[in-house]
């Protein structure tokens, strides 16, 4: 007997829990009785009657959830159904010939074949399931007087504060008001190495505090957390049913009626009951049936390990064919904020002083230049002072020393003598003290350390059709694109001109894999043959918009994520090849009558080594590991093999 071995696509949970022990008691009982019936008949020949009640007891108890399951099969008729059908129809027919051990045996068998199916495939679902339990912990919520309640953490509200210890499960999103710790983010983003965090990070749902106590301000509790996203979209990866399986589930209904008429023919070709109940039992499609979602549920299992979200089955399919790229610019192959690209000292100044006044004076402004700055270097004093100049940018006192930092108009406006700023695509900032110029700065969205590996990787895969689609300024997108070895640009592109752009590759035959991160990248993302969002720093619209998602902004990911629905058509392959195979094999030996008396036995037997087979190679999935994803990033335009598009821009001491 074959239930579904994923239910309506739900995580096994107690009910079901429950429900596979009954099963197995029930076949341990009418094991125990068939045992008892054969004991008669060996040691007490006299007691044939009494045999038979005891086997006749035992094929009644397999009975009730044998026609119990087919009946709801002809309510609600799908593909696993087919096989509850035809073992139903054979245990009808056993009673009818008096075959009572065969009517006791044929169900048990399945029974036990159904409930190893289910115990094979509980290790990826269960690592499924586990993540929804992170987020079930009790948390120290911290009241207006400072002192600490316990309670659960669905009784939390954005705008409360909770405290964290080292050991401590963070059951929210937040972002941190006091404290340092290393946070434990494995779960969320296949990360291996701690997240460093500190006062106005941001912390996930499902990390664990390795060190430290944190303050942390809620902002997203339950559903809405970045965890409670990602079992949402897990739960509808598995309820959802990959092309193969919704093509076999089109045609089941006439294959039941073949396999009706195929033994019904042979019985009456032959006028043996055996060969037909071997030969409906050997034509139950468990093996077929199981091939594909079998190994999806394993690939998506797999690919959340590595911190990809998978929203369906059928997105790795596609996947695994896709053969040009799509990317987005800002935030998606550069790091989304301007970074220090170089820094030009004046003849005569000392980068470290360049850099201290204008660290100081960024400190104190919001400006993203001067944000940008800020951290470049800890000044060895705070300046003093300070103020914006409105779009020229800061000037205050730094060391005693009147300072300024900003445009060339506002070195201009105070007076200081400076040289023509250098020619640059994006902000250039001069730095002045005590009325001597320092230097220039220039910044850049830089992009991100990985992103020359990780395209070069793709275009090892077989996506050398590369296609960079931004909004930002050609001089921009183009310094980008050479950097990175990308073939094609297209800048200052709106979100319908990016849609067109994804539309146009689609009509020339290309499947494109698009990526992006902004509201901007949704409509491009709906139209490529697979979208990816940038999970770490992706807009809800692009989240909702995209079939996969990454949970870090590791390009690399892209890469991991081709190998393995590459990975997972093959074994869908293999193992439609071995259900498909396997079944014809069985169904041919039972219609020769090859099987024996006992061929409904034997076919059940043989047809439940079939399956977890089919199984046990969908399993080895499960051992899918990618390496390169906790591997240093080389250094950019340096990546072995692959000769840079460009000299990478100088970097400050």
């Amino acid at each position: 007997m074959s239930t579904p071995p994923l239910p309506n696509g739900v995580l096994l949970d107690r009910a079901e829990r429950r429900r596979l022990g009954m099963q197995l008691s029930v076949a341990l009982l009418v094991g125990g009785l068939l045992l008892l019936n054969l004991a008669l008949r060996a040691l007490a020949p006299e007691q044939a009657d009494v045999a038979a009640l005891v086997a006749g007891v035992a094929a009644a108890l397999v009975a009730v959830p044998a026609f119990a399951a087919a009946w709801h099969s002809l309510r609600h008729p799908d593909l696993h159904g087919v096989t509850d059908i035809l073992v139903a129809l054979a245990l009808a027919a056993a009673w009818a010939a008096g075959e009572l051990v065969t009517a006791a045996l044929l169900p048990m068998v399945m029974i036990l074949g159904h409930v190893l199916e289910e115990r094979s495939l509980l290790g990826s679902r269960e690592a499924i399931g586990a993540l929804g339990r992170l987020s079930q912990a009790r948390v120290r919520r911290l009241l207006p007087s400072g002192e600490e309640e316990d309670v659960a953490a669905a009784m939390l509200h954005p705008g409360e504060r909770v405290r964290l210890r080292a050991g401590d499960l963070v059951p929210v999103d937040g972002v941190v008001e006091h404290g340092r710790a290393s946070l434990d983010t494995a779960s969320l983003t296949g990360e291996s190495v701690p997240e460093e965090v500190g006062p106005g990070a941001a912390v996930l749902a499902g990390a664990i505090d390795l060190d430290g106590v944190l303050t942390v301000t809620v902002t997203r509790t339950g559903a809405a957390t970045t965890l409670g996203r990602v079992v949402a979209l897990m739960r509808a990866a598995e309820r959802a049913k990959p092309p193969v399986s919704r093509l076999l589930e089109h045609y089941a209904g006439r294959y039941l009626v073949l396999v009706l008429l195929a033994a019904a023919g042979l019985w009456f070709a032959t006028g043996s009951t055996p060969a037909a109940l071997a030969l409906l039992v050997a034509s139950c499609p468990c093996a077929l049936v199981l091939a594909t979602p079998a190994t999806a549920v394993a690939a998506i299992a797999v690919a959340a390990r590595h911190g990809i979200l998978v929203k369906g089955s059928a997105f790795l399919e596609h996947l695994a064919t896709i053969d040009s790229l799509v990317l987005d610019k800002t935030g998606t192959v550069t790091l989304g904020a301007l970074r220090l690209a170089s820094a030009l000292p004046a003849p005569g100044v000392e980068a470290r002083e360049l850099l201290a006044t204008a660290a100081a004076l960024g400190a104190a402004s919001r400006h993203p230049v001067s944000r940008a700055l800020a951290g470049v270097l800890t000044p060895a004093a705070a300046a003093e002072a300070v103020r914006e100049m409105q779009g020229l940018g800061v000037v205050g006192t730094v060391s005693g020393e009147a300072g300024a930092l900003g445009r060339p108009e506002l070195l201009a406006e105070l007076g200081v003598p400076a040289p023509a700023p250098p020619p640059h695509d994006g902000p250039v900032a001069g730095a002045a003290r005590g009325g001597r110029f320092l230097g220039w700065l220039l910044l850049a969205d830089e992009p991100r350390p990985e992103a020359c590996q990780a395209l070069a990787e793709l275009r090892a895969l077989g996506l050398g059709r590369q296609l960079l689609l931004t909004g930002d300024r050609a001089a921009v997108a183009e310094r980008v694109a050479r950097f990175l070895g990308i073939g094609e640009v297209r800048a200052e592109v709106l979100p319908a001109q990016k849609l067109e752009a994804v539309l146009s590759q689609t009509r020339a035959g290309f499947r494109p894999l698009v990526v992006g991160d902004g509201i901007n990248d949704a409509l491009a993302l709906r139209a490529g043959a697979v979208g990816v969002a940038m999970g770490a720093a992706g807009t809800d619209v692009a989240l909702a918009s995209a079939d996969i998602v990454l949970m870090t902004s590791d390009l690399r990911r892209l890469g991991t994520a081709i190998r393995l629905s590459r990975r997972c058509r093959r074994t869908i392959h293999v193992n439609v090849g071995l259900g498909l195979g396997w079944t014809l094999a069985l169904v041919a030996l039972a219609a020769t009558g090859a099987l024996g008396l006992q061929g409904a036995l034997i076919a059940a037997v043989l047809h439940n080594a079939g399956t977890l087979a089919v199984i046990a190679n969908a399993g080895r999935l499960l051992r899918f590991d990618e390496v390169e994803a906790g591997q240093p990033v080389p250094t950019p335009g340096h990546v072995p093999g692959v000769a840079p598009a460009m000299t990478p821009m100088p970097h400050s001491p």
